[in-house]
């Protein structure tokens, strides 16, 4: 994290508790703050200059959407995938509309899929992230920009990201990208050990399957 201010003290604590429960080799909400290494494979424009928060000038609001969902592609990995959306997300997290546009495009797709597990992970896993930002109450990104807590808040109240994983989870035999995802979400919650040890078991076991999973294994401890 970067530019913390005196306001941020209770976000401060709310990484804080996410950095020693969930087990993960480095600190901060793993959906958000770590960007995954994805090699030379397309996504939205990202300003590395700026670390893991990027720059929202940095691409077209505008088109944020549209531009998300043609990256979200049958073919894209699902690393690559989980970068789109954490990039997404960040960049959504400053205006209500876009975000409430993004997500109910993401579950509009799932909700219409013939059987696409990727789909139904995309719905998910933007949920779950949306979470993970609308806990960081007195974050302010580096660039000023006001994140939009009780919108992302609202948007996620009811909304069951991780039901649509494990979803595409079963439909994809286990896959051990996905298994890794699940053990980044599950290690965010102090009760959820037990499935943060498992799915990371999976997703480490099932590796070498996965070039780009393997190059992102340090997210989880244990590597």
């Amino acid at each position: 994290m970067t530019r913390v201010s005196l306001r941020s003290i209770t976000g401060i604590l709310t990484l804080a508790v996410l950095a020693a429960t969930a087990e993960v080799a480095m600190a901060g909400p793993p959906l958000l703050c770590h960007p995954f290494d994805i090699g030379t494979a397309k996504s939205l424009t990202w300003d590395t200059s700026h670390g893991w928060q990027g720059r929202v000038g940095a691409t077209n609001m505008k088109t944020l959407v549209a531009d998300t969902e043609a990256l979200l592609t049958p073919d894209t990995p699902v690393i690559v995938r989980m970068e789109t959306l954490r990039r997404a997300a960040i960049y959504a997290s400053t205006d209500a509309t876009i975000a409430t546009e993004l997500l109910t495009r993401l579950q509009s797709r799932a909700a219409s899929a013939q059987k696409n597990a990727l789909e139904t992970f995309d719905a998910g896993y933007l949920i779950e992230t949306f979470r993970q930002i609308s806990k960081m109450k007195g974050w302010t990104r580096d660039d000023g920009a006001q994140i939009q807590l009780t919108a992302l808040q609202s948007l996620v109240e009811k909304a069951d990201g991780e039901a649509l994983i494990q979803q595409s989870l079963a439909a994809r035999n286990g896959d051990p990208a996905i298994e890794f995802a699940a053990a980044l979400i599950a290690g965010s919650y102090p009760a959820r050990r037990a499935d943060y040890h498992k799915h990371a078991e999976k997703a480490r076991a099932g590796a070498a399957q996965d070039a780009l999973l393997t190059k992102n294994l340090g997210h989880i401890s244990g590597t």
